[in-house]
């Protein structure tokens, strides 16, 4: 009889939560992975994705009133949480707030982004997992300075154990099957935050 491991086990609406990492505005200007408007849809799509679902979520920002900036509105406004201000810790799972509201959730799946993603996502991404969480980085909706910087990230992730992963692969495992309860709100967000299937399902709805 095969018994189930974390990685196996998929991400449901039931036992996962959200963590978006210092999406700072004085952060997110200097970054060179991937064009802006890219970057800023797949952070869209994955809150949204976390919202279609109730899915409970964290924010955090490292000092938000110096040169890192305020976390872009959007992600508040959209999640309906409040931002969780660390005083300075650059691991935000140093920050007993932060972890403090992920251990709230009783949640052991965490999906992951952050800005940088050398930084923000990686340091509590290992942190998290030492500590037994199933943490899913989800790469497209975090940035860094350069390809090769999220490269090397990349590789220190999965040695880790840390499941790598992008928005829209996200919201497919968490919505399973299309006649679920959230099939058609998942797949509304998939419409508005992929371009090439987004003219798929915007056909399809367009026939309803």
């Amino acid at each position: 009889m095969t018994t189930k491991t974390k990685y196996s086990e998929f991400l449901t609406p039931e036992n996962a939560v959200l963590a978006m990492i210092d999406h700072q505005t004085g952060l997110m200007v200097g970054l060179g992975d991937e064009h802006p408007t890219v970057l800023k849809n797949s952070i869209m799509g994955l809150i949204r994705t976390a919202k279609a679902i109730d899915l409970p979520s964290v924010v955090t920002a490292s000092l938000p009133d110096g040169p890192n900036g305020p976390i872009m509105p959007e992600i508040p406004e959209v999640l309906g949480v409040d931002v969780i201000e660390r005083a300075g810790q650059i691991n935000a799972w140093d920050s007993a707030d932060f972890r403090g509201a992920i251990e709230q959730t009783g949640r052991k799946k965490i999906i992951m982004a952050g800005i940088v993603t050398d930084v923000c996502l990686l340091f509590p991404a290992l942190s998290a997992v030492e500590e037994g969480y199933d943490v899913y980085a989800v790469i497209d909706a975090s940035g860094t300075w350069n390809k090769t910087v999220q490269e090397v990230t990349i590789q220190r992730l999965t040695q880790a154990g840390v499941k790598v992963t992008t928005w829209a692969s996200v919201l497919a495992e968490l919505m399973n099957d299309w006649r679920s309860d959230y099939g058609d709100s998942l797949g509304r967000v998939l419409a508005e935050h992929t371009t090439k299937y987004g003219y798929v399902m915007n056909s399809y709805f367009a026939k309803g």
